[in-house]
């Protein structure tokens, strides 16, 4: 049985004060029943990290470089994000991909730079509106799967965790169909499964993709979709506790 995980991906939001009163509001209500995490800007981590021990909540990064150390200015590595407290990292975030161009290539150098730096990567694939309509959905996924898979083989999945986020449902406020989510999960977990049953067995694949509070008890009803990456919404400390409570369901 694969415990639910819900991840609030707080992107490019907040201040220390905000960002303070926010965690310490999720904290107050933590649920049971299922897993936490938060991925706070890089300059809120510390802090961060110093609120969330005592509880059960874990800490993710929104990227990472694709180097260990080296003259990269402007860029955080694995070890870094270890020593601060991390023990996750998005890798491949739609934003990423389309915003700074992230190829399906650099993706995968940072996905392998996660795992030897000691994290494990939150891999985002997904398709654009354009893909979509023109029936290309599961191809798109598949590729940007694949060359993951080609780099870090089906071990690197192993301690890792896949979230499938349209990009056109990425801040958009729709959402893909809980029929539509599960078909593309249901797809992603076949394909590592043909690799390994274990891991298609246990590996958490999560939606992402304008989750609230109305839409996330349908999607979480659908066996192939182990929780959520939420957007916006994390940024709302009571629509993001009702998409945990609905999660932990």
């Amino acid at each position: 049985m694969r415990k639910p995980l819900v991840v609030g991906n707080w992107k490019m939001n907040g201040s220390r004060e905000s960002a303070r009163d926010l965690l310490r509001a999720v904290i107050a209500k933590e649920t049971e029943g299922l897993d936490l995490m938060v991925c706070p800007p890089f300059i809120f981590i510390d802090m961060a990290a110093e609120l969330v021990k005592a509880s059960g909540i874990e800490l993710a990064a929104q990227n990472l470089a694709s180097h260990q150390v080296g003259a990269f200015t402007g860029e955080v590595s694995a070890e870094m994000l270890v020593e601060f407290g991390c023990s996750h990292t998005l890798v491949g975030h739609s934003e990423r991909r389309v915003l700074f161009g992230e190829t399906d290539e650099i993706v995968a150098a940072k996905f392998v730079s996660a795992l030897n730096g000691g994290l494990a990567p939150i891999l985002c694939v997904g398709e654009s509106l354009a893909q979509r309509e023109a029936g290309e959905t599961d191809l798109v996924v598949m590729q940007q799967l694949e060359e993951v898979l080609k780099v870090a083989g089906i071990a690197g999945f192993e301690r890792s965790i896949v979230a499938y986020e349209p990009v056109w449902a990425i801040g958009t406020g729709k959402s893909a169909t809980a029929e539509e989510a599960e078909t593309v999960h249901r797809l992603i977990r076949s394909r590592l499964a043909e690799e390994s049953k274990q891991v298609g067995d246990k590996i958490r694949v999560l939606y992402g993709g304008s989750v609230k509070p109305e839409n996330a008890k349908e999607l979480f009803a659908m066996d192939n979709i182990d929780g959520a990456l939420v957007g916006g919404a994390s940024l709302d400390a009571k629509a993001f506790i009702e998409i945990c409570e609905a999660a932990a369901k």
